[in-house]
């Protein structure tokens, strides 16, 4: 079988908050392994330039523009990918936003509904639509959640954030579960300190790098393409029998 198991040619992958980033270097892999791509985003431009680079990797490649906290546009932006591509085998639920107060005890209420309406509500939204989708088609399917480390090391000053990734951990256990009698698996990803626009200001921080990168066992901060292959696996019939897990690309961050 060998490499087969990670073929996914004739498959269809939606990866939300796929113009950049995580999402982004998880859209490469999945279209370098044949799969057609359905990106989602708030920014027209960065789209028009994710779907230019997957096209360019061989991949049939489309970006609709969709705001996961507004239930109306996940909809809307669902049956568009449905009408384009014909079906979803695999939905990473990967847009999000990052949050950061003064202090726990200043953190507004419109600052922690500001991080749940898209960390929280958008996975609910992504992923009630796509897995009402596969339990209709019945040919199983697989979902992925984007969480973060800081689901299960905390985040000071950023606890909204925390809350929503460790809330994304027991959304994909609980639809492992429950979805599992339709042939849908459903996993959590944690990533640790990856480079990306999000990170951008901890990247060119000298302290930062020294207080922190230098903890990482691997000794360097995460790209996006080091997402690539997990996503492949996730998506594919090498991770036939593995659902419910939570699975940390960190470079051993955690351990240490």
């Amino acid at each position: 079988m060998g490499l087969q198991l990670f073929d996914l040619t004739g498959t269809v992958a939606l990866v939300t908050g796929g113009n950049g980033g995580i999402g982004l270097g998880m859209a490469r892999g999945l279209a370098d392994a044949g799969a057609a791509v359905a990106v989602w985003g708030t920014n027209p431009d960065k789209n028009a330039t994710a779907v230019d680079e997957l096209r360019g990797l061989g991949a049939d490649a489309e970006a609709f523009v969709c705001d996961v906290g507004d239930p109306e546009q996940v909809g809307a932006s669902f049956a568009a990918t449905l009408e384009r591509f014909g079906r979803v085998d695999t939905c990473v639920a990967n847009a999000g936003v990052g949050g950061r107060a003064a202090s726990f005890l200043d953190m507004s209420l419109e600052e922690w509904r500001r991080v749940q309406r898209i960390n929280s509500e958008g996975a609910l939204h992504t992923l009630q639509a796509a897995a009402a989708h596969m339990v209709e088609r019945g040919e199983g399917g697989s979902l992925i959640g984007v969480s973060s480390t800081a689901a299960l090391g905390g985040q000071p000053k950023g606890e909204h954030y925390a809350h929503s990734k460790a809330g994304m951990v027991a959304l994909m256990k609980s639809l492992a579960v429950e979805l599992a009698r339709y042939g849908i698996r459903a996993n959590a990803v944690l990533p640790g300190w990856i480079a990306t626009d999000m990170t951008a200001l901890a990247v060119e921080s000298e302290h930062f790098n020294e207080r922190v990168i230098k903890r990482v066992p691997m000794r360097r901060w995460g790209e996006a393409d080091d997402f690539a292959g997990i996503a492949v696996y996730l998506a594919s019939k090498a991770s036939a029998y593995h659902t419910g897990d939570q699975l940390l690309i960190d470079g051993g961050y955690m351990q240490f």
